[in-house]
């Protein structure tokens, strides 16, 4: 069955405090929990060196590092860069960024705080994120924002996710992010950017039951909708509901919904 997306309301809209607490307690299991983001982060730089043959920029900011998974495909990829600055809102991460690599300290920066705030220090070559952006609550005022940092023909190269990301939770609880469609951020993106690549996946991951589910939410930091706990009856109840719904022969599903923009500043 297909989950109805409702409307958004302000409890969906997402509470930076509580996601940046959440991914701090995620930093020690993220890596090894994190199946769909390391293979969003993979396609994202695929679709970069498809849409943009030849790339070799001399800077590039990074919005999301997390644990520096794209981080270190980045650099390994891009021999050209002298200059990387990578943010994110929790700023614990950026001991994971040193410990990737010693030879990194000599061009890479950390940069903590919330994008939709922080001052960027620099313009680049390259901006690009890779699922992060979902979160921010002003898409257009953002992508105007990285359009004035992108130096003239550089490259923004995003990865996030859309309205069919964890359809079975929203179905259930009512709880999710007011997720942008594929053609509505073609539409905000195309303000400021002339885009090159738009594409969309859907990956299943599947679960032995749903409470391995709710542990791979936490784990992996995105468990920042609510911040209430659960009571034995609510769980029960979901557990339930879920295994009723979204059951299969290889247990129960999670679906995850990447879109990918590759574009060039206008």
């Amino acid at each position: 069955m297909r989950a109805v997306h409702h409307l958004p309301t302000p409890a969906m809209i997402a509470d930076k405090s509580l996601i940046s607490r959440r991914f701090a307690n995620a930093l020690a299991t993220y890596e090894d929990k994190a199946r769909v983001q390391a293979q969003v982060a993979d396609t994202l730089l695929a679709y970069l060196f498809e849409a943009v043959p030849g790339i070799n920029p001399q800077s590039a900011f990074e919005i999301g590092c997390c644990t520096g998974m794209l981080t270190e495909k980045l650099v390994g990829c891009l021999p050209s860069l002298e200059r990387l600055t990578v943010c994110d809102l929790v700023a614990a991460f950026q001991s994971c960024i040193d410990a990737r690599s010693q030879a990194w300290q000599q061009y890479v920066t950390f940069l903590a705080g919330d994008i939709e705030k922080v001052e960027l220090p620099h313009n680049y070559d390259l901006i690009l994120s890779s699922s992060t952006l979902h979160w921010v609550h002003d898409f257009p005022a953002l992508s105007a924002k990285l359009a004035k940092h992108l130096n003239p023909g550089g490259t923004l190269a995003i990865g996030l996710y859309g309205p069919d990301n964890f359809t079975e939770i929203l179905e259930i609880t009512g709880s999710g992010l007011p997720y942008h469609s594929l053609e509505e951020l073609q539409h905000i993106l195309s303000q400021h950017f002339r885009l090159h690549l738009a594409r969309e996946s859907r990956e299943e991951l599947w679960f032995a039951d749903p409470l391995a589910i709710l542990h791979h939410l936490r784990d992996t930091g995105v468990n920042a909708l609510s911040p209430a706990g659960w009571t034995k009856g609510r769980l029960a109840k979901f557990a339930a509901s879920y295994q009723e719904r979204f059951s299969g022969e290889q247990g129960v599903r999670l679906t995850y919904h990447p879109l990918y923009f590759i574009a060039t500043k206008a």
